[in-house]
């Protein structure tokens, strides 16, 4: 399995340099399948060896092999995360269709967070499929919801997916009431959309309470010392969405031990 995982990985880096055409081209509503990449300053276009992950960025020294321009740190930052990733999902759940749609999640969730950091939205083009994939993979193996049948693995999924996506629509809500102003994007309400129909209405509820932690971690010394009030939420998100997707299980165990009194 290790040798598997570390298969993966590589897999998953060159998943990584595709992740970043996405976050590239999705805001400024390109087609990520169809076109070469090309260099955002000159327009050239890049070669196949100058494309691989990780290893051309260090070759080229960070920089544009026709017009010197330094190439931002996003792309060998996205592919090794995306490796990572891809890596820990298969030595998890091994090759399994489980382990394929949690892929699809955290190839997902790096997408969203690098573009709302940079943009402040979530990509529509990225949600919804994922609400869809949900949906029809929580049918097809319910495991992933932890039911027996698929007409329960069907129905937590649609309760999960509701329960995300009302739970941050309800906060902003709350958030517009009291402060006057916007405080939560449709965005956010559709990426928790398809966290629920993913994880479950369960696991979305950690996810919910997590990420305002991840938030504030960041959001305040941000406040202070920046003096900046718009702050994307998707990353936060994401990061409580992953620590969920691999301890949600054990969490809510210890949680019902703790409410039994065992």
């Amino acid at each position: 399995m290790a040798l598997v995982a570390v298969v993966a990985g590589v897999i998953g880096l060159f998943i990584g340099s595709f992740l970043n055409v996405c976050i590239w081209r999705l805001p400024q509503g390109e087609q990520v399948v169809r076109g070469r990449s090309h260099c955002p300053v000159c327009g050239r276009m890049i070669a196949w060896h100058d494309n691989v992950p990780l290893i051309s960025f260090a070759r080229l020294g960070g920089c544009c092999r026709q017009c010197r321009a330094p190439i931002s740190w996003r792309y060998p930052v996205v592919e090794a995360l995306t490796g990572a990733g891809l890596a820990a999902v298969v030595w998890h759940w091994g090759l399994t269709p489980v382990a394929l749609v949690y892929a699809s999640l955290v190839a997902s969730l790096i997408v969203i967070s690098f573009i709302d950091a940079q943009h402040q939205i979530i990509p529509d083009e990225v949600t919804i499929p994922g609400i869809l994939i949900g949906l029809v993979s929580s049918l097809v193996w319910p495991v992933l919801q932890g039911a027996t049948s698929r007409g329960q693995g069907g129905l937590q999924s649609v309760l999960g997916a509701v329960v995300g996506a009302g739970a941050i629509y309800g906060m902003g809500l709350l958030g517009r009431l009291l402060f006057k102003k916007e405080a939560m994007g449709l965005g956010d309400v559709k990426l928790m959309g398809m966290l629920g129909a993913l994880l479950g209405w369960q696991k979305v509820l950690l996810v919910f309470f997590l990420a305002p932690f991840f938030g504030s971690l960041v959001g305040v010394p941000l406040r202070l010392l920046r003096k900046q009030e718009l702050l994307p939420y998707g990353p936060f998100l994401s990061v409580a969405a992953i620590l969920v997707l691999w301890w949600g299980d054990a969490a809510l165990v210890w949680y019902g031990r703790l409410m039994g009194g065992n």
